[in-house]
């Protein structure tokens, strides 16, 4: 059985959990739930490694138990630490530290004082107003518990992109192995990469529909075959999520691949561009009465109603068409035009030692330059740097820059925007950095009006450079806190301020929405992967498909740029 890194960090976040509910030693906690985060950004699969006989313990921060562990899940698909958890604390409980406002000692008390098992107990404790009478709640943080309960129930159906990678990967290749497969594709939300998923669309070209179909349904992950025809089948994968397979001739794949990665709207405005041209368009091609004129490739598709090629991020229906009938569709951005990170933490406290590992990683990223941006103290986090230890990693940096050769590390901060709009440092540390990051991590609650002068306020600091991750939202788990995001975003074009597009899948903050938005305010975006590990540096991807979503280009995002025409857009 495949086990994919998606699970086996899923495994231990619960397994950090429950152990967090159960008041187990915090460092063992933390220990459990690094793993699950470092696993979670891997690029390459654990098993292929255990497979290829790697070492895990050459990741950083596993040692020998937790390798033997993640190998013993993985061989067998068992877990014995967690399902041994799972006999003393009921497992449902691991639901409820996903409610924004809940952790393991909220739940602890939900699950000991009023005997909460799941979401509909704590909705009705709510109801009743006895979660606000119990110590460490209150009616402000009950509040926050009930939209944190509603957000969840909107968006729970709905899986992030990044946890749904492995499984296309599996999927695609299972399916271009069996016989009469000519061409495969995840096609819907996942081909057009929006930020969560809802059910998987795989389109295939192959004339032995039946057998193709009967071999598909086989797939190890497969947990209910709901229908399986002779050319369409839907199934449901252990995951839980939906898959459906629809097999068609291979003159008819490209309109089929079009069809079915939508969106719903984009493809009924193409439709009746076709109608007005007296042609019929489907999922089996293009027509003239009963003659095909085009279906083998999306290309002519398009082509056939006077279109050129439009790349799938764009087909929302949000003027793509009508910028392609112009010819000014956007040479959207690629990983390629990525020449730095300008958002990155330190892993370790060993000082040069962990900043050179850093640089030589990005290096064969391709990166001309690297921007250390660990928190500011404020955050009461292990690492956070207070004046006297940011001193201490300049100069380190700079010791370092003199010794590397392909790459310039940019000394820089996640600093902290308070509640007034002040940073947690003082100016005169912060002067001696390349750029500043600054962040709001906490009162969320403020007013609309409140939270965009606090930003604005900030903004009008010269010292600040980057506002990062925007809106502070948590995909599936944290509303946006509420602000006007259009003031701030001409705050910023007046500024000469620059919006992060943090990479996070997490986060993807700014959506593509406000992506295209600060696109035509003329405001400057940092796509930056706010790595935590080297191995998060791949999360660019990410942002780099949230930012074609929202129509940007090379010329839109600063870190495509050489250092210098860098430095002249960060200065103020």
């Amino acid at each position: 059985m495949t086990i994919h890194n998606s699970e086996i960090a899923a495994a231990f976040y619960k397994l950090a959990n429950l152990l967090g509910i159960e008041g187990a030693n915090p460092f063992r906690v933390r220990a459990y739930r690094n793993a699950a985060r470092i696993i979670e950004g891997l690029t390459k699969s654990v098993a292929e490694l255990i497979t290829q006989g790697e070492n895990l313990t050459d990741l950083p921060g596993i040692g020998n138990d937790l390798a033997k562990k993640i190998t013993v899940l993985v061989e067998t698909g068992k877990f014995p630490l967690l399902k041994e958890t799972e006999t003393r604390i009921p497992p449902v409980l691991n639901e409820l530290l996903k409610i924004e406002g809940l952790g393991p000692a909220r739940v602890k008390l939900l699950y000991k004082k009023l005997k909460i098992k799941n979401i509909n107990d704590l909705k009705t404790a709510i109801e009743k107003g006895r979660v606000r009478k119990l110590a460490r709640f209150g009616e402000k943080i009950e509040k926050k518990i009930l939209q944190g309960i509603l957000h969840r129930e909107q968006y729970v159906t709905r899986a992030k992109l990044v946890d749904t990678i492995s499984t296309v990967t599996a999927l695609t290749h299972y399916i271009k192995n069996i016989k009469g497969v000519e061409k495969v594709e995840c096609a819907g939300s996942f081909r057009r990469h929006k930020e969560t998923v809802g059910d998987l669309d795989m389109v295939v070209a192959g004339s032995l529909g039946k057998k193709i179909i009967d071999h598909f349904i086989q797939f190890e992950e497969i947990s209910e075959v709901i229908s399986h025809g002779s050319t369409r089948s839907t199934v449901r994968l252990r995951s839980g999520m939906q898959v459906d397979l629809r097999v068609v001739p291979k003159k008819s794949y490209g309109a089929a691949l079009l069809y079915f990665t939508g969106s719903k709207d984009h493809n009924i405005a193409l439709r009746k561009i076709a109608v007005r041209k007296k042609l019929k368009m489907n999922e089996y091609g293009m027509f003239k009465y009963k003659k095909q004129l085009a279906g083998n490739t999306e290309e002519e598709m398009y082509r056939q109603i006077g279109l050129p090629y439009i790349e799938p991020e764009l087909r929302e229906n949000r003027g793509e068409i009508e910028a392609a009938q112009q010819d000014k569709l956007p040479k959207l951005i690629t990983l390629n035009d990525m020449r730095g990170d300008l958002h990155c933490h330190t892993t370790a406290t060993d000082g040069a030692a962990q900043l050179e590992t850093m640089a030589k990683i990005a290096e064969e990223y391709g990166y001309e330059y690297l921007a250390i941006t660990d928190h500011s103290k404020h955050l009461t986090i292990a690492h956070g740097l207070n004046k006297k230890t940011l001193w201490q990693q300049i100069k380190q940096i700079d010791k370092l820059n003199h010794q590397l050769k392909k790459i310039i590390i940019l000394k820089s901060i996640e600093v902290d925007i308070l509640e007034n709009g002040s940073f947690d440092l003082p100016p005169d540390i912060l002067k001696e950095l390349d750029l500043r990051i600054c962040s709001i991590h906490s009162n969320f609650h403020l007013s609309s009006e409140e939270q965009t002068n606090r930003i604005k306020r900030a903004m009008d600091n010269p010292l600040f450079n980057i506002l990062a991750h925007p809106t502070g939202r948590l995909i599936n788990r944290r509303e946006p806190y509420t602000f006007n995001i259009e003031q701030v975003m001409h705050a910023a074009k007046e500024r000469g301020c620059i919006l992060e597009l943090n990479a996070q899948p997490d986060r993807l903050d700014l959506n593509d929405l406000y992506c295209k938005a600060a696109k035509e305010i003329g405001v400057k975006i940092a796509i930056s992967s706010d790595a935590h590990s080297t191995n998060q540096f791949a999360y660019m991807h990410y942002g780099i498909f949230q930012a074609r979503r929202g129509w940007l280009t090379k010329n839109d995002v600063i870190n495509t740029q050489p250092l210098s025409n860098l430095k002249k857009l960060l200065k103020r």
